[in-house]
């Protein structure tokens, strides 16, 4: 018997190659032409001996064509793309490349490829998933796969979807009549008993398994139970009840997080439901179907539990519309607790109006002088104090220094008291913005971002932010992300992408995201279509909406360049927003000469 010759222990570079060849080739490679370059690029550094060179600030450099001012802190392109190349060669091994010899990954943590023979593959990493942040090219809500969840996790139940977020969307515009008085009471406490802090809202994540089964579905339900568990504990704003046994007795706004898996064959269904405890009502309910072939357990596992708790536990989400509507039926008498205060916040947010704005802000300042630990309410309380300057047109408000110094400084306090929480990096990163300096602005959002990836309003405005100070790569798609997730006030984020669209000269889309945007939100967003009319050329249009800017808000006409500068941070922006001004008929104020 002859002996066998023994294989390397590692891939040769030529065979490495040559299965590059074959995953580039392959249908079921989903990756877009940049990730095709990246993946391309780090290989080939790799071989040729330069790993340890690859670092963010070179692949934005060589792939991405970033400058050398690049900043990686504050500039998540390269990662969100590492997250992607690295979710479809995923995806290619599990389906045309089962039999392949040759193995490309890349491990999580940094961006060295590893080659290795396939009966040397490594288990996969339990850490997280990158996020994948396409942005939408064309304006429309995705009703086909999810891109957090992959190509074949397809977006849950749509019609069901789009029936509770209509329901939810018309109650939250409702509420704002009815909140201010379900919080009337919030001077006066005849009782002189102590308020408390908060009632924080409780969800308790419940078993998602039949009691004593032991087959392949619960394996996997308890693995979506501690993903969820895990998701869920990341939001401030709500309390996570890993033990039911120890759940507190029913309450108005605690709830029980239920579901189950249920498995046939290769296919793979989750089912989930939020249920308030002291009635027995559903709160909420999706399936997640996905399939095994196409897509790991711990992929299908993580995309379902982010997707889970963010449509529970953010801000607009179930939880906050759920306790919204109780807080509106059952109004508290004398002092309402600081829960009470942020769902007054939110549904202002909602309506955004002089009315909710001065429930919300009125509150919130009672919430710090009884609570000035609470830094969900110094946070919440820095924001309305700071809408009072950016939507000032909208509310009918007048910015001064003054206004902005005590949004300043409700971030700081909040800062001082929870400088690890999202909600209080938000209004830090927003208050800097807004005073210009955006290096701390977007460090802020960074690290609000890096906290809780999954709170789609963090996510939203870290991306506003990052595309007004010239990131628009990065920026907007996180902004993309947040629209697909249907985040934010209705319409709010559509603006954002029309601006996306106008930098990078797509005047169509940026058309189409700007009608599609909430026209009467704030006076802004009518001022960013009459840019993108005047771009056009559709002189017809742009007069309709000059006009009602005139009629509506004239003192934002008076200020164009103020309020734009405000919010655009690089001149060239600003000048090409100015340019479909001018086109549209508008007179754009010089500059102000400040050489002293």
């Amino acid at each position: 018997m002859s002996s066998a010759i023994a294989k390397p222990s590692k891939p040769t570079a030529e065979e490495i190659y040559d299965q590059l060849e074959r995953i580039l080739a392959s249908d079921e490679f989903h990756s877009p032409e940049r990730g095709r370059k990246f993946l391309q690029f780090i290989i080939s550094e790799a071989l040729a001996g330069r790993s340890e060179f690859l670092k963010a600030f070179t692949i934005a450099n060589e792939v991405f064509g970033r400058q050398v001012n690049f900043d990686a802190q504050n500039d998540p392109v390269v990662r969100i793309e590492a997250g992607r190349v690295r979710r479809a060669l995923e995806r290619y091994y599990l389906i045309a490349g089962q039999a392949d010899e040759v193995t490309i990954t890349i491990p999580k943590g940094g961006y060295r490829p590893c080659f290795e023979y396939a009966h040397n593959v490594p288990t996969p990493s339990l850490a997280a998933p990158q996020f994948d942040l396409a942005p939408a090219i064309e304006p429309h809500r995705d009703t086909g796969p999810l891109h957090s969840l992959g190509q074949s996790f397809g977006r849950p139940q749509l019609s069901t979807t789009l029936t509770l977020g209509t329901a939810l969307l018309l109650a939250a515009a409702s509420l704002y009549i009815v909140l201010p008085q379900a919080l009337s009471g919030w001077h006066q406490n005849p009782s002189g008993a102590s308020p408390t802090e908060a009632a924080e809202p409780r969800v308790i994540v419940e078993s998602f398994e039949d009691e004593g089964s032991a087959n392949a579905a619960s394996e996997i339900a308890r693995g979506l139970r501690d993903e969820i568990i895990g998701k869920l504990a990341k939001f401030d704003d709500i309390v996570v009840v890993a033990d039911a046994s120890k759940a507190e007795q029913p309450s108005p706004n605690a709830y029980g997080l239920q579901g189950n898996v249920q498995l046939d064959g290769p296919r793979l269904r989750l089912v989930a439901r939020l249920v308030r405890q002291s009635d027995g009502a559903v709160i909420w309910a999706n399936n997640y179907d996905a399939d095994l072939r196409a897509q790991s357990k711990l992929e299908i596992l993580t995309g379902a539990a982010e997707e889970i708790a963010s449509t529970v536990a953010e801000p607009y989400g179930a939880v906050f519309q759920a306790d919204t509507d109780a807080l509106a039926r059952h109004p508290q008498s004398g002092d309402a607790d600081a829960y009470a205060c942020r769902l007054a916040y939110y549904s202002y947010r909602r309506s955004m109006n002089a009315q909710t704005h001065n429930t919300a802000r009125d509150c919130l300042q009672r919430a710090t002088e009884l609570f000035p630990k609470s830094a969900a309410s110094w946070a919440l309380l820095s924001l309305t104090y700071l809408d009072e300057m950016r939507f000032r047109y909208k509310l009918g408000t007048s910015s001064t220094d003054e206004t902005l110094e005590l949004a300043a400084s409700a971030a700081e306090r909040a800062a001082s008291l929870a400088p690890n929480d999202a909600r209080v990096l938000e209004a830090l990163m927003q208050v800097s913005f807004f005073r210009n300096d955006v290096d701390k602005a977007l460090q802020a959002g960074a690290a609000a971002y890096a906290m809780n990836p999954n709170d789609t309003e963090v996510a939203g405005e870290y991306g506003l932010r990052l595309a007004m100070s010239g990131k628009w790569q990065s920026g907007c798609e996180l902004i993309s992300s947040a629209v697909n997730k249907n985040a934010g006030p209705r319409g709010y984020y559509e603006v954002g992408m029309a601006l996306c669209a106008l930098m990078r000269n797509d005047v169509r889309a940026a058309e189409l995201w700007s009608r599609m945007s909430d026209l009467e939100y704030n006076p802004t967003h009518h001022l960013v279509l009459l840019a993108i009319l005047g771009t056009a050329g559709k002189t017809a249009d742009a007069r309709q909406e000059r006009e009602w800017l005139n009629a509506h808000a004239s003192g934002l006409m008076k200020n164009i360049r103020k309020e734009v500068s405000l919010r655009l941070q690089r001149p060239e922006d600003q000048e090409a927003f100015f340019k479909g001004l001018r086109a549209a008929g508008v007179a754009i104020e010089p500059a102000a000469d400040t050489g002293k």
